[in-house]
């Protein structure tokens, strides 16, 4: 692996967009890259976090902002950075910095023998219902789909271009992208491999994965990712 694009789905971010971005900068920079850039994905956030991606824009030149004029959804974020993405490799993980991004460095020595690499907390730093929503999730998912992975949503992914072609055109704009994602890794033939990471509590900011509407929209998405897939 000599480029590397990483982006973060941002929503609401103010206080974590910059020390994100800044982390990650210092952490790319050690590692032996050839090139690399960092995508903010701003999903029509309604605070500060738009302005505070274009200034880091304007002061390092590895970073780059996606604008969405308004709120569209994880999954839509998601699949704007995928195609804003310029270099053969394309790693996510969140804006919120409940992920360290120097464990990536065992996601990239993998590249060499893998195509998809993916994360699974090894201890969730979030509240019980949450961490029970996500439980639920998974049986939901495993029964629907039969995909034995063990933490289907962790943001902390890397893949390669090939891989994402061959997945071929998502369609989720909701929680449920990451079951699309990795159903159609398993159908296209491509071995997913996991790799433990740490998972920290917030700093700043609330979550959003587990508000009604949200999981409202991931049931619905999944149920049409599975009438879509028979």
């Amino acid at each position: 692996m000599r480029e590397l694009s990483v982006f973060f789905p941002c929503f609401d971010e103010e206080d974590n967009v910059e020390a994100t971005v800044k982390r990650a900068l210092t952490v790319l920079q050690g590692r032996d890259l050839d090139r690399f850039e960092v995508i903010v994905v701003d999903d029509g956030s309604s605070d500060e976090t738009g302005a505070r991606a274009d200034e880091l824009a304007a002061q390092f030149e590895e970073v780059r902002v996606v604008h969405h004029p308004e709120n569209q959804g994880y999954g839509a974020a998601l699949r704007s950075g995928f195609d804003a993405a310029a270099f053969p490799w394309v790693f996510f993980t969140d804006g919120d910095g409940q992920f360290d991004l120097e464990e990536i460095d065992a996601f990239l020595a993998r590249a060499d023998d893998a195509d998809v690499i993916v994360g699974f907390r090894q201890t969730r730093a979030d509240h019980l219902g949450r961490r029970v929503n996500t439980w639920l999730w998974g049986l939901a998912v495993r029964f629907l789909f039969d995909l034995r992975v063990r933490d289907i949503d962790c943001a902390f992914k890397l893949l390669s271009r090939d891989a994402l072609d061959r997945i071929g055109p998502l369609a989720a704009s909701g929680a449920v992208i990451s079951t699309e994602l990795l159903v159609g890794a398993r159908r296209a033939g491509i071995p997913i491999v996991e790799i433990g990471v740490d998972h920290y509590p917030r700093r700043a900011g609330s979550p959003t994965g587990a508000s009604p509407k949200v999981i409202v929209r991931a049931l619905r998405e999944l149920l049409v990712l599975r009438v879509r897939g028979r």
